[in-house]
Protein backbone atom coordinates (compact mmCIF):
# COMPACT_ATOMS: atom_id res chain seq x y z
CA UNK A 1 0.00 0.00 0.00
CA UNK A 2 1.25 3.46 -0.85
CA UNK A 3 2.42 5.51 2.12
CA UNK A 4 -0.10 8.06 3.36
CA UNK A 5 2.37 10.94 3.13
CA UNK A 6 2.64 10.30 -0.63
CA UNK A 7 -1.11 10.39 -1.28
CA UNK A 8 -2.41 12.88 -3.84
CA UNK A 9 -5.56 14.98 -3.24
CA UNK A 10 -7.53 12.48 -5.36
CA UNK A 11 -6.37 9.57 -3.19
CA UNK A 12 -7.35 11.51 -0.08
CA UNK A 13 -10.83 12.07 -1.55
CA UNK A 14 -11.11 8.35 -2.42
CA UNK A 15 -10.20 7.44 1.16
CA UNK A 16 -12.84 9.82 2.54
CA UNK A 17 -15.51 8.31 0.26
CA UNK A 18 -14.45 4.76 1.12
CA UNK A 19 -14.78 5.48 4.84
CA UNK A 20 -18.24 7.08 4.48
CA UNK A 21 -17.26 10.66 5.30
CA UNK A 22 -17.94 12.34 1.92
CA UNK A 23 -18.97 15.55 3.66
CA UNK A 24 -15.25 16.31 4.12
CA UNK A 25 -14.42 15.92 0.40
CA UNK A 26 -15.14 19.54 -0.45
CA UNK A 27 -13.32 21.27 2.46
CA UNK A 28 -10.34 18.91 2.05
CA UNK A 29 -10.30 18.81 -1.76
CA UNK A 30 -6.76 20.25 -2.02
CA UNK A 31 -5.27 18.27 0.89
CA UNK A 32 -2.51 15.76 0.25
CA UNK A 33 -1.76 12.75 2.44
CA UNK A 34 0.76 14.75 4.45
CA UNK A 35 -1.82 17.49 5.04
CA UNK A 36 -4.40 14.88 6.09
CA UNK A 37 -2.30 13.26 8.80
CA UNK A 38 -1.22 16.71 10.03
CA UNK A 39 -4.77 17.72 10.93
CA UNK A 40 -5.30 18.57 14.60
CA UNK A 41 -8.24 19.35 16.85
CA UNK A 42 -7.56 23.07 16.45
CA UNK A 43 -8.12 22.80 12.67
CA UNK A 44 -11.69 21.65 13.29
CA UNK A 45 -12.44 24.66 15.46
CA UNK A 46 -11.97 27.04 12.52
CA UNK A 47 -13.92 27.37 9.26
CA UNK A 48 -14.50 25.60 6.95
CA UNK A 49 -14.01 22.37 8.93
CA UNK A 50 -15.94 23.71 11.94
CA UNK A 51 -19.10 23.88 9.80
CA UNK A 52 -19.00 20.29 8.53
CA UNK A 53 -19.78 18.25 11.64
CA UNK A 54 -21.11 18.92 15.10
CA UNK A 55 -18.61 16.55 16.77
CA UNK A 56 -15.67 18.94 16.11
CA UNK A 57 -14.09 16.38 13.80
CA UNK A 58 -13.59 13.76 16.54
CA UNK A 59 -14.72 10.89 14.32
CA UNK A 60 -12.42 11.88 11.45
CA UNK A 61 -9.49 12.43 13.83
CA UNK A 62 -9.97 8.92 15.23
CA UNK A 63 -9.97 7.53 11.70
CA UNK A 64 -6.79 9.45 10.85
CA UNK A 65 -5.05 8.13 13.97
CA UNK A 66 -6.08 4.59 13.03
CA UNK A 67 -4.82 5.16 9.48
CA UNK A 68 -1.45 6.38 10.76
CA UNK A 69 -1.05 3.37 13.03
CA UNK A 70 -2.03 0.93 10.28
CA UNK A 71 0.57 2.34 7.95
CA UNK A 72 3.14 2.52 10.74
CA UNK A 73 2.67 -1.20 11.38
CA UNK A 74 2.79 -1.97 7.65
CA UNK A 75 6.00 0.00 7.17
CA UNK A 76 7.74 -1.63 10.14
CA UNK A 77 6.34 -5.15 9.99
CA UNK A 78 9.77 -6.54 9.13
CA UNK A 79 11.17 -5.16 12.36
CA UNK A 80 8.33 -6.19 14.66
CA UNK A 81 6.60 -9.41 15.48
CA UNK A 82 3.30 -9.54 17.36
CA UNK A 83 3.98 -6.29 19.17
CA UNK A 84 7.52 -7.31 20.29
CA UNK A 85 10.61 -5.50 19.13
CA UNK A 86 13.06 -7.91 17.48
CA UNK A 87 16.76 -7.34 18.05
CA UNK A 88 18.90 -9.98 16.37
CA UNK A 89 22.57 -9.43 17.07
CA UNK A 90 25.27 -11.70 15.75
CA UNK A 91 27.67 -12.84 18.47
CA UNK A 92 31.37 -13.16 17.72
CA UNK A 93 32.60 -16.60 16.79
CA UNK A 94 33.61 -18.75 19.72
CA UNK A 95 37.01 -20.29 20.15
CA UNK A 96 35.84 -23.60 18.64
CA UNK A 97 34.88 -21.84 15.38
CA UNK A 98 31.15 -21.99 15.90
CA UNK A 99 29.02 -18.86 16.13
CA UNK A 100 26.57 -18.46 18.96
CA UNK A 101 23.77 -15.92 19.61
CA UNK A 102 23.85 -14.13 22.87
CA UNK A 103 20.91 -13.88 25.24
CA UNK A 104 19.76 -10.30 25.69
CA UNK A 105 18.00 -9.51 28.97
CA UNK A 106 17.74 -13.18 29.68
CA UNK A 107 15.59 -13.83 26.54
CA UNK A 108 16.79 -16.49 24.06
CA UNK A 109 17.28 -15.90 20.31
CA UNK A 110 17.99 -12.21 20.72
CA UNK A 111 14.42 -11.11 21.61
CA UNK A 112 13.72 -8.37 24.09
CA UNK A 113 10.22 -8.03 25.53
CA UNK A 114 8.97 -4.54 24.82
CA UNK A 115 5.22 -4.17 24.35
CA UNK A 116 4.02 -1.53 21.90
CA UNK A 117 0.69 0.01 22.87
CA UNK A 118 -1.44 1.01 19.89
CA UNK A 119 -4.26 3.42 20.73
CA UNK A 120 -7.34 2.43 18.74
CA UNK A 121 -10.70 4.20 18.70
CA UNK A 122 -13.45 2.60 20.67
CA UNK A 123 -16.02 0.70 18.63
CA UNK A 124 -18.80 3.06 17.68
CA UNK A 125 -22.45 2.36 17.02
CA UNK A 126 -23.70 1.98 13.48
CA UNK A 127 -23.48 5.10 11.38
CA UNK A 128 -26.71 4.25 9.55
CA UNK A 129 -29.10 2.52 12.02
CA UNK A 130 -32.17 0.95 10.46
CA UNK A 131 -34.75 2.06 13.10
CA UNK A 132 -37.76 0.41 11.45
CA UNK A 133 -40.08 1.82 14.13
CA UNK A 134 -39.36 5.34 12.91
CA UNK A 135 -39.98 4.21 9.33
CA UNK A 136 -43.38 2.82 10.34
CA UNK A 137 -44.22 6.10 12.10
CA UNK A 138 -43.19 8.03 8.97
CA UNK A 139 -45.53 5.79 6.93
CA UNK A 140 -48.38 6.52 9.36
CA UNK A 141 -47.63 10.24 9.06
CA UNK A 142 -47.78 10.07 5.26
CA UNK A 143 -50.99 8.01 5.35
CA UNK A 144 -52.66 10.46 7.74
CA UNK A 145 -51.68 13.39 5.52
CA UNK A 146 -53.02 11.61 2.43
CA UNK A 147 -56.28 10.84 4.26
CA UNK A 148 -56.53 14.47 5.35
CA UNK A 149 -56.07 15.53 1.72
CA UNK A 150 -58.85 13.20 0.63
CA UNK A 151 -61.20 14.61 3.26
CA UNK A 152 -60.31 18.14 2.16
CA UNK A 153 -61.07 17.28 -1.48
CA UNK A 154 -64.52 16.05 -0.47
CA UNK A 155 -65.16 19.22 1.55
CA UNK A 156 -63.87 21.60 -1.14
CA UNK A 157 -65.93 19.81 -3.80
CA UNK A 158 -69.05 21.17 -2.13
CA UNK A 159 -67.76 24.74 -2.59
CA UNK A 160 -66.75 24.58 -6.26
CA UNK A 161 -69.04 26.89 -8.30
CA UNK A 162 -70.89 25.30 -11.24
CA UNK A 163 -69.07 25.71 -14.56
CA UNK A 164 -72.15 27.40 -16.03
CA UNK A 165 -71.97 30.09 -13.32
CA UNK A 166 -68.18 30.45 -13.07
CA UNK A 167 -66.39 29.56 -16.34
CA UNK A 168 -62.73 28.41 -16.37
CA UNK A 169 -60.06 31.01 -15.71
CA UNK A 170 -57.84 32.20 -18.58
CA UNK A 171 -54.66 30.12 -19.00
CA UNK A 172 -51.84 30.79 -21.46
CA UNK A 173 -51.15 27.08 -22.06
CA UNK A 174 -54.80 26.39 -22.89
CA UNK A 175 -54.73 29.23 -25.40
CA UNK A 176 -51.95 27.54 -27.39
CA UNK A 177 -52.79 23.84 -26.97
CA UNK A 178 -56.16 22.21 -27.56
CA UNK A 179 -57.34 19.56 -25.13
CA UNK A 180 -56.30 15.94 -25.75
CA UNK A 181 -58.79 13.61 -24.06
CA UNK A 182 -56.46 10.63 -23.46
CA UNK A 183 -53.51 12.73 -22.19
CA UNK A 184 -54.42 12.48 -18.49
CA UNK A 185 -54.40 8.67 -18.70
CA UNK A 186 -50.82 8.86 -20.04
CA UNK A 187 -49.91 11.02 -17.04
CA UNK A 188 -51.29 8.49 -14.55
CA UNK A 189 -49.68 5.54 -16.36
CA UNK A 190 -46.29 7.31 -16.24
CA UNK A 191 -46.79 8.00 -12.55
CA UNK A 192 -47.55 4.34 -11.81
CA UNK A 193 -44.48 3.22 -13.81
CA UNK A 194 -42.22 5.62 -11.87
CA UNK A 195 -43.72 4.58 -8.53
CA UNK A 196 -43.25 0.90 -9.42
CA UNK A 197 -39.62 1.49 -10.42
CA UNK A 198 -38.98 3.37 -7.18
CA UNK A 199 -40.54 0.63 -5.01
CA UNK A 200 -38.48 -2.02 -6.82
CA UNK A 201 -35.30 0.03 -6.44
CA UNK A 202 -36.02 0.70 -2.77
CA UNK A 203 -36.31 -3.05 -2.07
CA UNK A 204 -32.68 -3.55 -3.15
CA UNK A 205 -31.27 -0.60 -1.21
CA UNK A 206 -29.11 -1.54 1.77
CA UNK A 207 -30.39 1.37 3.87
CA UNK A 208 -33.98 1.16 2.66
CA UNK A 209 -35.36 1.97 6.11
CA UNK A 210 -33.70 5.41 6.22
CA UNK A 211 -34.52 6.26 2.61
CA UNK A 212 -38.15 5.10 2.81
CA UNK A 213 -38.51 7.16 5.99
CA UNK A 214 -37.38 10.25 4.09
CA UNK A 215 -39.79 9.53 1.25
CA UNK A 216 -42.77 9.17 3.59
CA UNK A 217 -41.84 12.27 5.59
CA UNK A 218 -41.44 14.51 2.54
CA UNK A 219 -44.50 13.23 0.67
CA UNK A 220 -46.64 13.56 3.79
CA UNK A 221 -45.59 17.16 4.36
CA UNK A 222 -46.26 18.04 0.70
CA UNK A 223 -49.78 16.62 0.86
CA UNK A 224 -50.39 18.46 4.11
CA UNK A 225 -49.44 21.71 2.39
CA UNK A 226 -51.84 20.76 -0.40
CA UNK A 227 -54.69 20.49 2.10
CA UNK A 228 -54.13 24.12 3.08
CA UNK A 229 -53.85 25.54 -0.45
CA UNK A 230 -56.95 23.65 -1.68
CA UNK A 231 -59.05 24.76 1.27
CA UNK A 232 -58.13 28.45 1.40
CA UNK A 233 -58.55 29.08 -2.35
CA UNK A 234 -61.23 27.26 -4.35
CA UNK A 235 -60.66 27.60 -8.07
CA UNK A 236 -63.31 26.98 -10.74
CA UNK A 237 -62.89 23.93 -12.99
CA UNK A 238 -60.17 24.47 -15.65
CA UNK A 239 -62.32 23.15 -18.51
CA UNK A 240 -65.92 22.73 -19.61
CA UNK A 241 -65.34 18.98 -20.08
CA UNK A 242 -65.45 18.33 -16.30
CA UNK A 243 -68.41 16.29 -15.05
CA UNK A 244 -68.29 16.72 -11.29
CA UNK A 245 -70.26 14.38 -9.05
CA UNK A 246 -73.38 15.83 -7.38
CA UNK A 247 -72.98 17.77 -4.15
CA UNK A 248 -74.02 15.93 -0.99
CA UNK A 249 -75.28 18.95 0.95
CA UNK A 250 -74.29 17.75 4.42
CA UNK A 251 -74.88 14.01 3.98
CA UNK A 252 -71.88 12.83 6.01
CA UNK A 253 -72.55 9.15 5.47
CA UNK A 254 -72.22 9.69 1.72
CA UNK A 255 -69.14 11.83 2.39
CA UNK A 256 -67.46 8.93 4.17
CA UNK A 257 -68.31 6.49 1.37
CA UNK A 258 -66.92 8.91 -1.20
CA UNK A 259 -63.72 9.40 0.82
CA UNK A 260 -63.20 5.64 1.19
CA UNK A 261 -63.75 5.16 -2.54
CA UNK A 262 -61.13 7.78 -3.36
CA UNK A 263 -58.64 6.25 -0.91
CA UNK A 264 -59.19 2.76 -2.31
CA UNK A 265 -58.57 3.97 -5.84
CA UNK A 266 -55.38 5.81 -4.94
CA UNK A 267 -56.85 9.14 -6.04
CA UNK A 268 -56.55 8.13 -9.72
CA UNK A 269 -59.04 8.90 -12.45
CA UNK A 270 -58.30 5.73 -14.44
CA UNK A 271 -59.52 3.64 -11.48
CA UNK A 272 -62.86 5.47 -11.57
CA UNK A 273 -62.48 6.65 -7.98
CA UNK A 274 -61.88 10.36 -8.62
CA UNK A 275 -64.94 12.22 -9.88
CA UNK A 276 -64.75 15.25 -7.60
CA UNK A 277 -63.63 18.79 -8.44
CA UNK A 278 -61.77 21.47 -6.52
CA UNK A 279 -58.38 19.80 -5.92
CA UNK A 280 -56.54 22.10 -8.29
CA UNK A 281 -54.04 24.21 -6.35
CA UNK A 282 -51.66 22.44 -6.39
CA UNK A 283 -51.34 19.25 -8.50
CA UNK A 284 -50.96 15.99 -6.57
CA UNK A 285 -50.01 14.12 -9.76
CA UNK A 286 -47.09 16.51 -10.27
CA UNK A 287 -45.93 15.80 -6.70
CA UNK A 288 -45.73 12.06 -7.37
CA UNK A 289 -44.14 12.41 -10.82
CA UNK A 290 -41.45 14.74 -9.45
CA UNK A 291 -40.82 12.98 -6.13
CA UNK A 292 -40.37 9.51 -7.61
CA UNK A 293 -37.90 10.82 -10.19
CA UNK A 294 -35.90 12.75 -7.59
CA UNK A 295 -35.60 9.71 -5.29
CA UNK A 296 -34.78 7.35 -8.15
CA UNK A 297 -31.96 9.63 -9.32
CA UNK A 298 -30.62 10.43 -5.83
CA UNK A 299 -30.35 6.80 -4.70
CA UNK A 300 -29.14 5.06 -7.85
CA UNK A 301 -25.57 4.84 -9.21
CA UNK A 302 -24.39 7.80 -11.29
CA UNK A 303 -23.24 5.47 -14.06
CA UNK A 304 -26.88 4.56 -14.82
CA UNK A 305 -27.35 7.80 -16.70
CA UNK A 306 -29.67 6.14 -19.24
CA UNK A 307 -31.96 5.01 -16.40
CA UNK A 308 -32.07 8.57 -15.06
CA UNK A 309 -32.90 9.96 -18.49
CA UNK A 310 -35.75 7.47 -18.98
CA UNK A 311 -37.25 8.41 -15.60
CA UNK A 312 -36.77 12.12 -16.33
CA UNK A 313 -38.62 11.76 -19.65
CA UNK A 314 -41.46 9.83 -17.99
CA UNK A 315 -41.77 12.55 -15.34
CA UNK A 316 -41.72 15.48 -17.78
CA UNK A 317 -44.06 13.85 -20.29
CA UNK A 318 -46.47 13.12 -17.43
CA UNK A 319 -46.51 16.77 -16.32
CA UNK A 320 -46.96 17.96 -19.91
CA UNK A 321 -49.91 15.58 -20.33
CA UNK A 322 -51.59 17.04 -17.21
CA UNK A 323 -51.70 20.39 -18.96
CA UNK A 324 -52.50 18.87 -22.35
CA UNK A 325 -55.60 17.24 -20.82
CA UNK A 326 -56.66 20.62 -19.36
CA UNK A 327 -57.20 18.91 -16.00
CA UNK A 328 -55.07 21.43 -14.07
CA UNK A 329 -54.19 25.06 -14.52
CA UNK A 330 -50.57 25.77 -15.41
CA UNK A 331 -50.04 27.45 -12.04
CA UNK A 332 -51.06 24.19 -10.30
CA UNK A 333 -48.25 22.28 -12.00
CA UNK A 334 -45.65 25.04 -11.60
CA UNK A 335 -46.33 25.51 -7.89
CA UNK A 336 -46.35 21.73 -7.26
CA UNK A 337 -43.00 21.30 -9.06
CA UNK A 338 -41.42 24.22 -7.22
CA UNK A 339 -42.54 23.16 -3.74
CA UNK A 340 -41.65 19.48 -4.31
CA UNK A 341 -38.12 20.09 -5.60
CA UNK A 342 -37.29 22.72 -2.94
CA UNK A 343 -38.58 20.59 -0.09
CA UNK A 344 -36.62 17.58 -1.36
CA UNK A 345 -33.40 19.62 -1.65
CA UNK A 346 -33.85 21.35 1.72
CA UNK A 347 -34.54 18.09 3.53
CA UNK A 348 -31.53 16.29 2.04
CA UNK A 349 -29.21 19.24 2.60
CA UNK A 350 -30.19 19.25 6.27
CA UNK A 351 -29.88 15.45 6.50
CA UNK A 352 -26.41 15.41 4.92
CA UNK A 353 -24.96 18.16 7.15
CA UNK A 354 -24.57 17.13 10.76
CA UNK A 355 -24.38 20.73 11.98
CA UNK A 356 -27.85 21.46 10.54
CA UNK A 357 -29.39 18.78 12.75
CA UNK A 358 -28.89 20.96 15.82
CA UNK A 359 -31.08 23.98 16.49
CA UNK A 360 -29.13 27.20 16.91
CA UNK A 361 -29.36 30.90 16.13
CA UNK A 362 -27.09 30.41 13.12
CA UNK A 363 -29.24 27.57 11.75
CA UNK A 364 -32.25 29.39 10.31
CA UNK A 365 -33.57 26.14 8.84
CA UNK A 366 -34.37 25.00 12.37
CA UNK A 367 -37.29 27.47 12.41
CA UNK A 368 -39.46 25.47 10.00
CA UNK A 369 -42.46 23.85 11.68
CA UNK A 370 -41.44 20.30 10.72
CA UNK A 371 -37.91 20.61 12.15
CA UNK A 372 -38.67 18.56 15.30
CA UNK A 373 -40.06 15.79 13.11
CA UNK A 374 -36.92 15.96 10.97
CA UNK A 375 -34.67 15.78 14.05
CA UNK A 376 -36.49 12.72 15.35
CA UNK A 377 -36.14 10.85 12.06
CA UNK A 378 -32.56 11.89 11.23
CA UNK A 379 -30.69 12.46 14.51
CA UNK A 380 -28.99 9.03 14.50
CA UNK A 381 -28.03 9.10 10.81
CA UNK A 382 -24.50 10.46 10.55
CA UNK A 383 -23.29 11.44 7.12
CA UNK A 384 -24.53 10.97 3.57
CA UNK A 385 -26.36 7.67 3.11
CA UNK A 386 -24.38 5.58 0.58
CA UNK A 387 -26.00 4.25 -2.58
CA UNK A 388 -25.38 0.66 -1.50
CA UNK A 389 -27.44 -2.29 -2.69
CA UNK A 390 -27.99 -5.79 -1.38
CA UNK A 391 -30.24 -8.78 -2.01
CA UNK A 392 -33.53 -8.03 -0.19
CA UNK A 393 -34.03 -11.64 0.99
CA UNK A 394 -30.87 -12.61 2.91
CA UNK A 395 -32.41 -15.69 4.55
CA UNK A 396 -33.50 -17.05 1.19
CA UNK A 397 -29.97 -16.51 -0.12
CA UNK A 398 -28.55 -18.35 2.89
CA UNK A 399 -30.82 -21.35 2.41
CA UNK A 400 -30.13 -21.49 -1.33
CA UNK A 401 -26.39 -21.32 -0.78
CA UNK A 402 -26.30 -23.91 1.98
CA UNK A 403 -28.59 -26.72 0.94
CA UNK A 404 -28.20 -29.80 3.14
CA UNK A 405 -26.73 -32.84 1.43
CA UNK A 406 -27.81 -36.34 2.35
CA UNK A 407 -26.13 -39.66 1.68
CA UNK A 408 -27.58 -43.13 1.96
CA UNK A 409 -26.34 -45.20 4.87
CA UNK A 410 -25.55 -48.70 3.74
CA UNK A 411 -25.83 -51.39 6.37
CA UNK A 412 -22.83 -53.56 6.16
CA UNK A 413 -24.37 -56.51 7.99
Amino acid sequence: MKEVVLWSPKEVADWLLENAVPEYCEPLEHYTGQDLISLTKEDFEKPPLSRVSSDNGQRLLYMIETLKMEHHIEAHKNGHANGHLIISLEAPASENGFSDKTKLNGMPNGYRKEMIQIPMPEPDRSQYPMEWTKTFLAFLYAFCCFTCTTVTISVVHERVPPKEVQPPLPDAFFDHFDRVQWAFSICEINGMILLGLWILQCLFLKYKSIIARRFFCIIGTLYLYRCVTMYVTTLPVPGMHFNCSPKLLGDWESHIRRIMKLLAGGGLSITGSHDMCGDFLYSGHTIMLTMTYLFIKEYSPRRLWWYHWICWILSRVGMFCILLAHDHYTVDVVVAYYITTRHFWWYHTMANQQVLKEASQANLLSRVWWYRLFQYFEKNVRGIVPRSYQWPFPRLTLHMGRQPKYSRLVNGT
